[in-house]
């Protein structure tokens, strides 16, 4: 298995290195160093300034993960990935849809939802499910919180639903089962967004 290595020295690398550091796979180390991250380069990319945290819960498609790679780039936010995944992180379709994007982005791997909580320590999060009754523009998003969506065929389980401190729905026309997962993902990240001012690093 490999992954991206996020950063403006981002390289591609595989085997155990993404497996440091609760699964954090953030480097900020020179471009052909091997081994695994420093312990504080990798904490510093899950705190650096990312205003929100997008969790794929068990996702299938490497399309979506690429295409939701774009966008964290683009919207400062970070992506995590909760094992198994449907997909191999070295899939050429993850890579072709995020393009030339992965160097902006965070991408973390987590082997299992719990190992993302460690890591994250997150105050709220906020789940994506067609079950809820709550429009997920009503809510009052603050920086820091985690926006959860499940795998594209199933969606959220309920045992991770009940976890959540939140959940809320993307409305949709009546006979439609769901929206593409990173569309969603989008939806949810740039109204998130919006609300903080489109807040930029300083």
């Amino acid at each position: 298995m490999g992954a991206f290595l996020a950063g403006p020295d981002a390289r591609w690398v595989t085997g155990q290195n993404v497996r440091d550091n609760g699964g954090l796979v953030w480097s900020t180390g020179p471009r052909h160093r091997r081994g695994p991250p420093r312990a504080a380069n990798a904490q510093r990319g899950v705190k650096r300034f990312r205003v929100f945290h997008v969790v794929f819960y068990h996702p299938e498609i490497p399309g979506n993960a690429g295409n939701a790679i774009r966008m964290a780039a683009g919207s400062s936010c970070a992506l995590h990935l909760i094992e198994p995944l449907g997909f191999s992180v070295e899939d050429s379709k993850l890579r072709r849809a995020g393009l030339d994007y992965h160097d902006r982005a965070a991408l973390h791997l987590h082997a299992d939802l719990e190992s993302a909580w460690r890591a994250l320590n997150p105050q709220r999060v906020i789940a994506f499910t067609s079950k809820s009754e709550v429009s997920y523009e009503t809510v009052a998003y603050r920086p820091g919180d985690v926006l959860l969506f499940g795998p594209e065929s199933t969606g959220l389980p309920e045992d991770v639903l009940e976890t959540a401190t939140l959940q809320v729905r993307i409305p949709m026309l009546p006979g439609i089962r769901s929206m593409n997962l990173a569309n969603s993902a989008a939806v949810a990240v740039y109204e998130a967004w919006r609300q903080q001012g489109f807040a930029m690093p300083s």
